[in-house]
């Protein structure tokens, strides 16, 4: 008999990666599945980073990069958060990754010893929990309420760790599943109350530049410790590019290279040449965001009237996390019956929330205008 490791047995499937799988199913025997699973953009890479990335392979020589990264990509990442946020940040400070998945491994990694609890919100993005608990790490889950609009604040973090103390806290504007953005007020309080309960605190910023109203605030604009993960995957519609980033204090720099020259050698040379492209082509991408706010839209003026009304704030991201419990008390049955009869593939929200997830799904509005409108229309039939 194969032995499996008790970590691995502990972790949980990524219940979008199994939509995934079986809306692809479907689409590989020929049936039109609108896809809103995943968190994935429908637009191609910027016309710029496909030409830098086909002008470096035609080199021929496709290398390892030093562990922390290109120096160019890392210069140029601190020189955003100069431009846009009005924060200096070294270049040395800067950590290329393999995708922001890799930003949290190390980031736990290099912060925290086997049995720390981590302060995570609920219903949040479930690789937390999962990564987490790969590493023999406790997830510690803040519960998330309406009075503060879905928004982690320092007082449930507080709370959180008077139930039981964390070793540290993990927040992420705008959030996944909810498109909550924590507002610029909320942000320095939590910042202060870590400070002040000596936690470091981890800012997950991978849904920056993509918001709709409320402005996205880096959390080093208050903490200049705060160790920040980001990712060319969302804004910057680089998904299967593999290569993100962190910022980090000065003191993790050189524990975060060990881990990452054993771990990962460097993230993808092509993604990164890439990703240095992709600060040219703001305009375009600022068009597909505006995309976004179109299907946004068209999403909150047309589910009310198909009783999915009930949604968390979407101030940001590409989401709508929609309460479905005047529909169904199983999401997840709720969702297979929509990708068996009505071909509209969505996540339920046990994927987010193991304790409340059953009353919820989300929509992924990162497609085209007329995926969306065709999701309306089958889901009018569907649920009428």
């Amino acid at each position: 008999m194969t032995p499996i490791s008790r970590r691995a047995a502990a972790v949980q499937p990524f219940l979008a990666m199994d939509v995934m799988a079986a809306a692809a199913a479907k689409a590989r025997a020929g049936v039109d599945v609108v896809r809103m699973e995943v968190g994935q953009p429908s637009a191609p890479a910027p016309g710029p980073v496909i030409a830098a990335a086909q002008a470096a392979l035609a080199t021929g020589r496709i290398p390892y990069t030093e562990a922390l990264g290109l120096p160019a990509l890392r210069a140029r990442i601190a020189r955003d958060y100069a431009e846009r946020h009005g924060v200096a940040v070294s270049p040395e400070r800067v950590v290329i990754t393999t995708g922001s998945s890799a930003g949290f491994v190390l980031a736990f990694m290099s912060l925290f010893d086997s049995g720390d609890r981590v302060a995570v919100p609920q219903p949040g993005y479930p690789a937390y929990r999962s990564i987490l608990t790969a590493l023999d790490l406790v997830p510690a889950p803040m519960v998330l309420r309406a009075e503060d609009r879905f928004a982690p604040t320092a007082a449930l973090l507080r709370e959180t760790h008077a139930r039981a103390p964390v070793a540290g806290a993990l927040v992420m504007s705008p959030a996944n599943p909810s498109g909550t953005v924590i507002t610029e007020a909320a942000l320095q309080d939590l910042c202060a109350a870590t400070r002040i309960l000596g936690l470091p605190l981890i800012s997950d910023e991978i849904y920056h530049g993509l918001s709709y109203g409320l402005p996205t605030v880096t959390a080093l604009r208050f903490d200049p410790d705060a160790v920040v993960i980001n990712s060319f995957s969302k804004y910057h519609c680089m998904t299967g590019w593999r290569v993100g980033w962190m910022v980090v204090p000065e003191a993790l720099v050189r524990p975060i290279e060990r881990l990452a020259q054993n771990l990962y050698i460097s993230a993808p040379y092509l993604s990164q040449v890439g990703a240095l492209a992709a600060f040219d082509a703001t305009e375009d991408l600022d068009a597909v965001r505006d995309s976004y706010a179109r299907n946004r839209a068209i999403l909150l003026d047309a589910l009310p009237a198909l009783g999915l009304g009930r949604v968390h704030p979407a101030d940001g991201a590409f989401y709508l996390y929609a309460d479905v419990s005047n529909l169904t008390d199983d999401a997840s049955d709720f969702c297979r019956r929509m990708l068996d009869e009505a071909d509209v593939a969505a996540t339920p929200g046990l994927d987010f929330d193991p304790d409340l997830g059953h009353h919820h799904v989300r929509f992924s509005f990162a497609g085209s205008e007329a995926e969306c409108r065709e999701a309306v229309s089958r889901l009018k039939t569907w649920l009428r």
